[in-house]
């Protein structure tokens, strides 16, 4: 049993102040007025320092663990290792439940990354799902990002899904001149960015993209079907078009990721969608691509979710860059993070929020300097699995 006291609670409407909140085993077991808690024996007292107390974060799209498995492109390590050293970095960012973000790539001439192969993502997958059986620290769970053009492993997918292994689903086509490249003088600037190539080279590249064979509508809705009948929720990747939402919603897909404008964030949330940004597109000041501007769509309701995308820090640093540049309100901003994406992956009866009855998993969050938030406290399922003391 642990009682975190002198924190300031955020829940989903508002901040509590002068209240203690209550863990017992896995669960918030009570929120009351400071002191109606009394002192059992066995009962820990956590002292939140007139910090935040929040609930842990939920990254539904992360494929750091790219970068963690391979480094180089000729260097790659071990599999287990990376996971472990992962969870290890994501608590300290205040992530509690993370979607890793495997990708399930035909190929690519210009950004080859070995932990794409198909016996690697295979690995992965067996050990995230492993890891709910063994000793580990935060949630882990599959993201399956599914390239269009990967028609050789639709079999496979549906296998992965039948065997319970994907917590989410999403297409996505990278094809230069549509989506995240629709402007492909940026896409020739990504590209030269990775290799020293000619520009009658990448004019091949961009062809063989465009011509390349691709998934069917109805492979697609196949898919998508197979997925809803496991309870997975479906994601569209960079919707450029209100044709394109209308489309991917058809297949029920509920979630628009890194939707390219802000007419076409608008559109999907009217059609009942979850969108989602990045969080470093908050830190950079805009898309990296040139595509929508994550602080200009969110302060326009028009994007539900942030994930870390490829930075974990950047899910905490964005939050209070909100707050601070754009004079948001806490609690709701906070859902960016917590229960928005809780419910965009059916996992909000569980965790997400600070309610009586829930998981507790939560974050003890302080300012260190008016403008440097960090996390000195991580419950989850109810076990205290990191406190931090900065010193002067």
């Amino acid at each position: 049993m642990y009682v975190i006291t002198n924190g300031r609670l955020i829940t989903e409407d508002t901040v509590l102040h002068g209240y203690d909140l209550l863990i017992e085993e896995d669960r918030i077991k009570k929120i009351a007025p400071k002191g109606e808690i009394k002192f059992k024996e066995g009962m820990e007292i956590i002292n939140a320092a007139g910090g935040y107390v929040s609930p842990g974060f939920i990254d539904i799209h992360s494929d750091y663990i790219e970068h963690m498995a391979a480094p180089r492109p000729t260097s790659l390590m071990n599999f287990d290792l990376s996971l472990r050293e992962t969870e290890k970095e994501l608590i300290g960012h205040g992530i509690t439940t993370m979607f890793h973000s495997l990708s399930l790539f035909k190929g690519t001439e210009y950004d080859y990354k070995p932990i794409r192969e198909p016996d690697n993502v295979r690995k992965f997958i067996d050990l995230i799902d492993k890891s709910h059986t063994t000793r580990h620290l935060v949630r882990h769970r599959f993201h399956a990002r599914f390239e269009i053009d990967n028609v050789d492993e639709i079999d496979n997918l549906k296998n992965y899904i039948r065997e319970n292994k994907v917590h989410l689903v999403s297409f996505m086509d990278h094809t230069p001149g549509q989506g995240q490249y629709r402007h492909l003088e940026i896409y020739r600037k990504t590209i030269k960015g990775y290799n020293k190539l000619s520009e009658a080279s990448i004019d091949v590249l961009i062809h063989n993209h465009q011509t390349k064979e691709k998934l069917s509508i109805e492979d697609i809705r196949e898919i998508a079907e197979l997925a809803h009948e496991h309870q997975i929720a479906v994601a569209s990747h960079d919707d450029d078009s209100i044709e394109k939402l209308e489309l991917v919603k058809s297949f029920g897909t509920t979630i628009s990721e890194f939707p390219i404008t802000l007419e076409v964030a608008q559109r999907a949330r009217e059609l009942g969608m979850y969108t989602i940004a990045g969080a470093p597109n908050v830190l950079l000041g805009g898309s990296h691509s040139g595509n929508l501007g994550a602080a200009e769509a969110i302060q326009n309701q028009a994007i539900d979710i942030l994930c870390s995308d490829y930075y974990p820090a950047g899910m905490l640093h964005a939050i209070f860059a909100l707050l601070d540049n754009y004079d948001m309100d806490l609690a709701e901003t906070m859902k960016l993070v917590t229960i928005n994406p809780a419910k965009a992956v059916k996992m909000d009866h569980e965790i997400g929020s600070l309610c009586e009855g829930k998981k507790a998993d939560l974050l003890i969050i302080e300012r260190i300097t008016d403008d440097f938030p960090v996390i000195t406290g991580v419950f989850v399922d109810g076990k205290l699995i990191q406190k931090t003391n900065y010193r002067i």
